[in-house]
């Protein structure tokens, strides 16, 4: 059974945009940011074992909500599809994407940037958008103004959030979660430290 993408989207204020660069970390990682209170991961397809720690994660934490960034063709929509990804997440919207993901049954959170690129999502009958790169893009001025004339579309805003802004991004009326790299650093997953990781989601999930 599918999960419904507001359902995904809501499960937690931050989902963690997650670059692994060692297949031996996604499983520790993904335990740690679960005992913190975050379900959902965003597994981006920036590194060579992206697709088999999707498979892995998906296996043995049935209960988490794992979906695959950086989706950018319909072949990646379909290679994530088959690691069992749970959701796709595109920086951008073109036209074979999205009719591949209106084929695959794969729920897909569009990456928008301009006014433009919102009518076309809402056109191909998207609700909820992530706003790309959130803070070029110019931030929570920008989802405010976004708020005006599409006032039934929710945002997942990521790209330069950090702990000290997320809160401001969430108290948006138009903000369904943010997205954020500070849940899974590099040199945290390196030595080991699931612990900090740990906490680091604990704080994230208090945001609501």
């Amino acid at each position: 059974m599918t999960t419904s993408l507001e359902t995904i989207l809501r499960a937690a204020p931050v989902m963690p945009v997650i670059a692994l660069d060692r297949l031996d970390q996604g499983l520790p990682l993904a335990a740690a940011l679960l005992e913190g209170g975050i379900p959902t991961l965003e597994i981006t397809l920036r590194t060579p074992v992206a697709l088999e720690a999707i498979r892995q994660i998906r296996r043995a934490f049935p209960q988490a909500h794992v979906g695959a960034g950086t989706v950018t063709t319909p072949e990646a929509l379909r290679q994530v599809a088959e690691a069992g990804a749970a959701f796709a997440v595109s920086p951008g919207l073109t036209r074979p994407l999205l009719e591949a993901a209106a084929g695959s049954g794969l729920p897909l959170l569009p990456g928008v940037m301009t006014p433009t690129e919102v009518m076309a999502a809402v056109d191909a009958g998207f609700r909820f958008l992530k706003l790309f790169p959130a803070e070029p893009a110019g931030g929570i001025p920008m989802l405010k103004a976004l708020a005006g004339p599409f006032r039934d579309l929710a945002f997942c805003p990521t790209g330069g959030i950090s702990p000290a802004t997320a809160a401001a991004y969430l108290a948006q009326p138009n903000v369904v979660c943010v997205g954020g790299s500070w849940l899974a650093p590099k040199a945290l997953m390196d030595a080991g430290d699931w612990a900090a990781i740990t906490a680091l989601a604990r704080a994230a999930a208090a945001l609501r």
